[in-house]
């Protein structure tokens, strides 16, 4: 469609276009290019003299950074950040900036309400349909309304109020593991997490696309944590020929070590998306898993057209494997034994001042059966 836009709309000034690569020449010799943020990496290497990204929103957080701010600073290029708020992304981080700095920004927010664009009449209809959290955010630019659809939105916003996403240190006594979902044509997602005193600790987070084994393991060794398990979805068994008859498992345990591996329990997504539901709960996010938080936050169903509704499956997006793999951990912790403090020892002596009872010699006993 936003092709089509294009070509309408240039046609008096059009001298070449290429729908192949989605490119307008003008007379003047200014090129007009399309390009998808899913596949953000095909602009690596190229410079612009401005650029404007739709629905920043729903981009990855990683992407402006990494790939597009580079590529304007050759020609100190212009960008313009447009789309409807979906809660508090890299998109309300990008409008707060322009708030704070009038100077070097321009800001512009058009609310239904004050617009003018359109008629009373067709805001009363809008908002006689809508659900209040979908007609503040379509309509009335609100960065507080809940985000549509979003599996963890009431889980999130408790865990923000709570103050768990903060500075994380490691424990060096507890293992670290690792979460992975592992994508064969786009990215794959790893999170490192530790388990004690009830609690989940995420330390880590990384996302990659097109990385193979080698390159994936030497991330995993770079990180310098000392290892316990490396949870990978049960598809990671499947033997592929590209591979030469290996497995995801069997090239990861040459560089990682076979038994440090371990396969996640095959089960529904739904029983996956209930397993995060409830571990969320006591889970603590270290600030550098920004991203992966975004990914988990803005992971929503799928909205279904005909029927005007949501549907129980996720939308695959940028957002789909953080969640998956967050899935993996989900299903995977219960399997860790809880760290505790040690036992204090408790010397056993004759006269009032001991405090052994026989309750706890009786546990010091092996017992090998009851006897009357």
């Amino acid at each position: 469609m936003v092709w089509d836009y294009l070509k309408n709309f240039a046609q008096p000034i059009i001298l070449d276009s290429n729908e192949a690569e989605l490119t307008v020449t003008l007379m003047n010799g200014a090129k007009v290019r399309l390009f998808g943020a899913d596949n953000a990496d095909a602009m690596r290497g190229l410079g612009f003299d401005g650029i404007y990204m739709d629905e920043y929103g729903d981009f990855k957080p990683s992407v402006w950074g990494n790939v597009i701010r580079p590529a304007l600073s050759d020609k100190q290029g212009w960008a313009v950040f447009g789309g409807t708020p979906k809660g508090k992304n890299q998109f309300w981080s990008i409008y707060e900036n322009a708030i704070r700095s009038p100077h070097e920004w321009f800001l512009l927010r058009l609310p239904a309400s004050s617009s003018g664009l359109l008629p009373p009449s067709e805001l009363a209809a809008a908002r006689a349909q809508l659900s209040e959290d979908q007609y503040l955010q379509e309509y009335e630019c609100s960065f507080e309304a809940a985000i549509l659809g979003a599996f963890y939105g009431t889980e999130f916003r408790e865990l923000e109020q709570q103050g768990r996403v903060t500075s994380i240190d490691v424990d060096p006594s507890v293992p670290v593991h690792t979460a992975w979902d592992l994508g064969y044509r786009d990215d794959t997602a790893i999170w490192w997490y530790q388990v004690l005193r009830g609690e989940i600790h995420v330390i880590d987070h990384y996302a990659v696309s097109g990385a193979n084994i080698e390159e994936l393991a030497q991330v995993i060794k770079s990180r310098g944590y000392r290892y316990g398990k490396h949870w990978l979805p049960h598809d990671a068994k499947a033997k592929t020929l590209a591979s030469g008859g290996k497995s995801i498992i069997e090239q990861l345990g040459a560089h990682l070590g076979i038994g440090s591996l371990a396969i996640v329990p095959d089960l529904s997504i739904q029983d996956g998306i209930q397993a995060v539901r409830k571990m969320l709960p006591i889970t603590w996010f270290d600030n550098k898993c920004y991203e992966g938080i975004e990914a988990l936050k803005q992971y929503q169903r799928e909205y279904d057209e005909d029927k005007k509704a949501f549907r129980q499956t996720p939308r695959h997006d940028w957002t789909s494997h953080p969640a998956d793999a967050f899935r993996m951990m989900a299903i995977a912790w219960k399997q860790e034994p809880v760290i505790r403090a040690p036992d204090r020892e408790k010397p056993l002596m004759v006269g009032p001042t001991n405090t052994v009872t026989l309750n706890d010699m009786w546990s010091t006993v092996k017992q090998k059966g009851s006897r009357i």
